[in-house]
């Protein structure tokens, strides 16, 4: 039975190493685990921000547009306007301003 005892010595001396193994990944995974919701929280509240001040240009660069539209189509109405005008004086003499009114 040496033979026998010899094996079951190793064998639980196996089975404790693997024990400690699996032990010591346990807590290296439980270590990485909370590594990475740390950096996938930081990530976020980086996205978060991000995302805050791209609308915030986003909103200014709209509100420039629109008021630089706005101011574009003001002078193109006065310019269409003059134009009928002109036009209109141009036909019916300098007395004919507002005919169709």
């Amino acid at each position: 039975m040496g033979t026998l005892s010899n094996d079951m010595t190793r064998l639980c001396g196996e089975i404790g190493a693997m024990r400690q193994v699996r032990g010591a990944l346990r807590k290296y995974l439980t270590l990485e685990a909370i590594s990475r919701r740390t950096a996938v929280s930081a990530l976020r509240a980086a996205f978060r921000r991000a995302h805050v001040e791209m609308a915030s240009r986003s909103r200014d660069n709209r509100q420039t547009f629109l008021f630089s539209l706005k101011r574009m189509v003001t002078g193109k109405r006065r310019e269409h306007r003059a134009d009928l005008m002109g036009a209109r004086q141009a036909w019916f003499g300098k007395g004919a301003r507002g005919l169709n009114r």
